[in-house]
C-alpha cells in the first residue's frame, strides 16, 4: 500500500467542526510533486475548507483567480466521493488521542487490514494516529458497530475517547445536529454515546468489571473476587494496583508502595510502561494508568495504553481511574480527571453502577489515500 503517496486532505473551520451540516468553500492548490525516489502516483488536490470567504484557486503556476461562493446548493460530502483504489476518511482527536475514522456502513468487513492499518497510522510515512476505526452496520438491535484497529495492528475491545469522536463522524455521515444519542455494538458490549447541545460527548460505557479472571489477570483476588491495592513487581520495584476492566482491561497504580504521592511528569512512561504491559500477570496484555491525586474530586493520571504507547487520553483509563480511586478510598465518584490532552468528566453512578464519560471530539482533517 503506497502509504507516502500525496493525499487528499480538507482542514475543517472551527464552525465545521462543531456543525457538520454547515456550507463551506474550499482553498484548492495543487500539492507539490512526488520525490523522485519514490513511485508515487501523480499529486493528489489538496484542499482547505475555508467559511465565509472567497474561493481561492492556486495553480501550478502560481495564477490565482477568486470566485464569489457557490449558493445555488449545497456541497456533497467529502465522503460521497468515491474514486476506486482510494480510501475517504476524516481524522478526528479527543483530547490528543487521535483516529482516522472510515465509513465501513456498508459491509462487516473492515476497509483496511491490521497491516494497512499500522502504515496509516504511522506518524512519518502515513497519516498518523493512535488507531482506524470503522463505522459499521448494527448488529443485535444497535444503531450502529465499531471495530478499531490500534497504531499496532492490535484489535482492542473499545476504545472510550474513540467513540466519542464515532459519536460525532456519525452524526456527520447522517447529517445530524443538536442533541443526539446511538446504541453503538463493541467488542466490550453495548455503549451508548449522547452528543451534547455544546458538542461534547457523554458516554454510558457500562459497568466496570472487577472479577480478576475477567479483566483478566493472574493477580489473586484480595477483596471479594477483585484486585484492589495489590502489590505487582515491575523492574525490582513493588507496586500498588487495582486492576479494573472497562471492556478493556485496566492496571490503576496511585504510585509503589511506600511512596505517598506520585508525581507522574517524573515517570519515564517509554521505560515503564511496556513492562506492566506485557508483565505475566496479564495475559491478554493490559493498559496501565498511573494517577496523582489532587483531591477527592480531582485526578490527574498518564497513561500507556496496550497496542498503543503513551497517548495523550484515553477514556476508558479515565474511567477505570476513577472506579480503581473509588475502590482505594483516594476520591469520590464524581472527578474531574486531567490528562496529558486535557481534562474528562467521568462518573462512576451508585444508581445503576454505570460509569459515564463526558468529553470533547473535534475534527482534524478530511483526506485520502491511495490504498
Amino acid at each position: 500500500m503506497a502509504i507516502a503517496a500525496t493525499s487528499t486532505t480538507t482542514f475543517p473551520s472551527s464552525s465545521a467542526s462543531r456543525n457538520p451540516s454547515a456550507s463551506v468553500k474550499p482553498l484548492s492548490f495543487f500539492s507539490p510533486s512526488p520525490s523522485p525516489a519514490s513511485s508515487l502516483p501523480q499529486s493528489r488536490l489538496l484542499r482547505a475548507r475555508i467559511p465565509r470567504n472567497p474561493r481561492l484557486s492556486i495553480s501550478p503556476a502560481a495564477s490565482m483567480s477568486v470566485r464569489a461562493p457557490e449558493r445555488s446548493s449545497p456541497p456533497s460530502s467529502f465522503l460521497d466521493r468515491r474514486e476506486s483504489g482510494f480510501l475517504h476518511f476524516v481524522k478526528y482527536h479527543g483530547l490528543g488521542n487521535d483516529f482516522i475514522l472510515v465509513d465501513n456502513r456498508n459491509s462487516s468487513e473492515p476497509r483496511v487490514t491490521p497491516e494497512q492499518a499500522v502504515k496509516l497510522c504511522d506518524r512519518n510515512f502515513g497519516i498518523g494516529a493512535d488507531g482506524v476505526i470503522f463505522a459499521m452496520p448494527g448488529i443485535n438491535g444497535t444503531d450502529y458497530t465499531m471495530r478499531i484497529f490500534n497504531s499496532d495492528g492490535s484489535e482492542p475491545e473499545m476504545c472510550g475517547n474513540g467513540v466519542r469522536c464515532f459519536a460525532r463522524f456519525i452524526a456527520e455521515l447522517e447529517n445530524l445536529s443538536g442533541r443526539q444519542r446511538f446504541t453503538v455494538h463493541t467488542g466490550a458490549g453495548l455503549i451508548v454515546p449522547e452528543i451534547q447541545d455544546d458538542g461534547k460527548v457523554t458516554v454510558d460505557m457500562g459497568e466496570p468489571i472487577l472479577k480478576a479472571s475477567d479483566v483478566p489477570t493472574k493477580l489473586l483476588p484480595n477483596k471479594g473476587h477483585s484486585v484492589v491495592k495489590s502489590e505487582l513487581k515491575v523492574d525490582g520495584l513493588t507496586w500498588n494496583v487495582t486492576c479494573v476492566s472497562m471492556g478493556n482491561p485496566h492496571c490503576v497504580t496511585f504510585g509503589a508502595k511506600g511512596e505517598q504521592n506520585l508525581q507522574v511528569d517524573k515517570l519515564n512512561l517509554a521505560e515503564i510502561g511496556p513492562k506492566f504491559e506485557h508483565h505475566e500477570m496479564f495475559p491478554a496484555r493490559t493498559n496501565t494508568e498511573f494517577v496523582q491525586v489532587f483531591s477527592p474530586s480531582h485526578l490527574k493520571m498518564r497513561v500507556w495504553e496496550r497496542g498503543a504507547g503513551a497517548t495523550l487520553a484515553c477514556g476508558t483509563g479515565a474511567c477505570a481511574v476513577v472506579v480503581a480511586a473509588v475502590l482505594e478510598g483516594q476520591a469520590g465518584r464524581c472527578c474531574i480527571v486531567d490528562l496529558p490532552g486535557g481534562p474528562l468528566e467521568i462518573e462512576w453512578r451508585e444508581k445503576d453502577n454505570h460509569v459515564y464519560m463526558t468529553g470533547p471530539a473535534e475534527v482534524v482533517f478530511y483526506g485520502s489515500v491511495p490504498i
